[in-house]
């Protein structure tokens, strides 16, 4: 039971639920960058190459058999691989340098001036009290 009630304090931990949140919104993130580099980026680079579909770049190791598929190494699915990589590590490059400015920016704000010690006050208020005489 105790190891129960560690565990949901663990899980509702400010930063646990955060994560949780990022993975999700990663993976939806991934999806459509996926979707942006296949049916948008590939396309035009492609028709430059001469008509090229990268989807359907690949070296025949063995060809089809006997109900068995054709061993093939797809490396134009690895070149959209990497372009997914790549937009996805750029984007992800790009929060995390906007969120450090923003830590500088903190870091940089002027703090409060340390309070004074004691006997500094208190000689302070003499200098305010001979003043007022």
């Amino acid at each position: 039971m105790k190891m129960l009630q560690e565990f949901k304090a663990f899980a509702m931990r400010g930063n646990v639920v955060d994560v949780a949140v990022g993975i999700i919104i990663g993976g939806a993130f991934g999806k459509i960058v996926s979707s942006f580099v296949a049916d948008v980026i590939m396309p035009p680079i492609g028709l430059l190459l001469g008509g090229v579909d990268f989807s359907d770049l690949a070296i025949t190791l063995k060809a089809a058999e006997e109900g068995q598929p054709a061993v093939m190494l797809k490396y134009g699915m690895f070149v959209n691989t990497i372009i997914d990589f790549l937009i996805i590590a750029f984007a992800i490059f790009m929060v995390i340098k906007g969120m450090n400015t923003l830590k500088k920016k903190e870091e940089e704000k002027p703090a409060a001036p340390p309070e004074p010690p004691a006997d500094v006050k208190l000689l302070t208020e003499i200098r305010d009290l001979l003043k007022k005489q």
